[in-house]
C-alpha cells in the first residue's frame, strides 16, 4: 500500500497555469500537485473553472500559459507519451456508443487504450473483472443504449480504469448516482490510491469526500484559493476545560503537540498520535486544569468552504 506524502515524486504536477477565452480569463495562476496514492479533490461553485482545469490536466484543452506534468511527462508537449498510463471521465457521463454493448464498448476502449506505449493488452477476462467491479455484470451484454444515467456513469469510471492506470482523474463521478452507487465509487477510488495511483475527482459532495480524499483543493473566480489537507485535520483533539487560555499554553509546551488554538470552552490541539491523549489528560490535570471532556475535533469541511468562497 502507497502512503502519500510530500517526499513522493508527483503524479500530477501543475505550474503557473492560465487559460483564457479571448478576453476571458477562466484559469489564473493554479498550481497543484498530487503525489502516487493520494486523493485530490477538486471543489468549487459552479462557474468556477474545475471542468476547464481537468480538460487542461487531461489534455483535451491547451493552456495559455504554464505546464501540467503527468508522471514526469509534459501533457501537452509529449502527448500520447504522458497519457500512457492516465484514466480518465471527463464532462461524465463518458459518451458510449449506445448500439453496442456495455462489454463491446470497453473491448473498443480496451484496443485504443492498448496502443499507448508501455501499456499492456488489456484482456476480456479484465473487462469482465472490471464490469463486475462497477456492479454491471447484468447488463454486460445489454445495449449501453438502455443503460441508466447511473450506469453510464458506472460504466465511464470502469471505462477509466481498465488499463489500471498510475493517474486517475474523474469529473463529477457521483453524479446522478444512488446512495449504494455513491459507496461504490468511493471504494473503487479509495483502493485505487491504496495501490499507489494519483486521483483528482471533481465534486460538490464535500462531507462525503471528506471522509476519504486526503486533499481538498477550492477553485473560485478560475484561482485555487485554498489546499486543505484532510491528513492533518484529523490529528486535532479538544479538551473542555475550566479555563482554555492557560490549557492552551501548557500543551503548547508538550513536545508531541504540532499546534494549538481555543475556542471556548476549549482547548484544542494537534497531537502527532491518539496515543497521545491519555498523556495529555494526565499532564493538564497534575498542571491544575480541570479537564471535562475530551473528544477527536471533527474538521466541518462543507463550513469551512462556505466561509473560503464567502457564500451568503
Amino acid at each position: 500500500m502507497t502512503t502519500p506524502g510530500a517526499s513522493a515524486q508527483p503524479s500530477i504536477e501543475v505550474t503557473g497555469l492560465y487559460k483564457k477565452y479571448r478576453s476571458h480569463t477562466v484559469l489564473e495562476d493554479v498550481n497543484l500537485t498530487v503525489s502516487p496514492g493520494e486523493v485530490y479533490a477538486l471543489t468549487g461553485p459552479n462557474g468556477a473553472g474545475k471542468t476547464t482545469l481537468i480538460r487542461t490536466i487531461t489534455g483535451l484543452a491547451f493552456p495559455t500559459r504554464g505546464e501540467v506534468q503527468l508522471l514526469g511527462r509534459s501533457v501537452h508537449k509529449e502527448g500520447i507519451h504522458a497519457r500512457a498510463y492516465l484514466g480518465a471521465v471527463v464532462e461524465a457521463p463518458a459518451r458510449f456508443y449506445g448500439q453496442f454493448t456495455g462489454t463491446h464498448n470497453l473491448m473498443i476502449h480496451a484496443r485504443l487504450a492498448g496502443m499507448a506505449p508501455g501499456v499492456q493488452p488489456i484482456t476480456r477476462a479484465r473487462v469482465r473483472e472490471v464490469l463486475a467491479l462497477l456492479e454491471l455484470t447484468r447488463m454486460a451484454d445489454r445495449r449501453v443504449s438502455e443503460f441508466s444515467l447511473g450506469q453510464r456513469q458506472r460504466l465511464g469510471v470502469a471505462s477509466a480504469i481498465l488499463a489500471e492506470p498510475k493517474v486517475l482523474i474523474l469529473d463529477e463521478p457521483t453524479s446522478g448516482l444512488d446512495p449504494l452507487g455513491i459507496g461504490l465509487i468511493h471504494r473503487i477510488v479509495t483502493n485505487m490510491a491504496a495501490s499507489g495511483c494519483a486521483v483528482i475527482l471533481s465534486t460538490h459532495h464535500l462531507r462525503e469526500i471528506a471522509t476519504y480524499a486526503h486533499t481538498v483543493g477550492i477553485l473560485t473566480g478560475g484561482r485555487l484559493v485554498d489546499s486543505v489537507d484532510l491528513r492533518a485535520r484529523q490529528s486535532a483533539y479538544r479538551f473542555r476545560v475550566d479555563d482554555p487560555v492557560a490549557a492552551a499554553a501548557i500543551l503548547d509546551r508538550l513536545p508531541f503537540v504540532k499546534k494549538t488554538s481555543t475556542r471556548t470552552p476549549y482547548a484544542i490541539a494537534y497531537l502527532d498520535s491518539e496515543s497521545r491523549v491519555p498523556e495529555t489528560l494526565t499532564h493538564l490535570s497534575s498542571l491544575g486544569i480541570r479537564v471535562l471532556e475530551a473528544s477527536p475535533d471533527l474538521f466541518d469541511l462543507y463550513e469551512y468552504y462556505r466561509e473560503r468562497v464567502e457564500l451568503p
